[in-house]
């Protein structure tokens, strides 16, 4: 199966309703699952994220106990204050179309929805990733350069 395929594949999972698709053809086999992206939940009364603990392990220490017991308290992850844009796919992050152009949007930038904000290089293809929302750029999640996974947060729009 050509690449181009391939991802009017990908496109039409990640596009539709549907959770999962699987095509045969000839002797090759392509499974392709769609993940729920992140869900964020922000507090009313304060900014710390809430999230479930699974129960300890038998015979573990619980959190507070740990905590309790003298070990130190890991920092609650901030959670962004705005609409938040995800990736798409799983891939390398670049702001700029290419190394020394000027970047697609920076912080304080004014984008409108539909425009491209930045480019994830997967499987050597260039995907531009357009913001899903128009607002002020507040806030880039992501190192230039660096690698990023399905849903994970890339800017906060607000």
């Amino acid at each position: 199966m050509d690449l181009r395929k391939l991802k009017t594949l990908i496109d039409l999972v990640s596009e539709s309703g549907i959770s999962e698709l699987e095509v045969t053809e000839g002797e090759g086999k392509v499974r392709i699952v769609k993940n729920a992206p992140p869900v964020y939940v922000q507090p009313s009364a304060s900014y710390a994220p809430q999230y479930a603990q699974p129960a300890p392990a038998q015979g573990g220490e619980a959190p507070a106990a740990a905590a309790a017991a003298g070990a130190p308290a890991t920092p609650a992850p901030v959670v962004p204050q705005g609409h938040v844009v995800t990736s798409p796919m799983v891939g390398t992050f670049y702001l700029a179309p290419s190394p020394g152009a000027e970047p697609f949007v920076q912080v304080g930038d004014t984008v409108k929805e539909g425009q491209t904000i930045c480019i994830i290089e997967a499987m050597k293809l260039l995907n531009e990733i357009e913001s899903d929302k128009a607002g002020v750029v507040k806030e880039i999640l992501v190192d230039n350069g660096q690698a990023v996974e399905y849903g994970q947060p890339l800017f906060v729009v607000g």
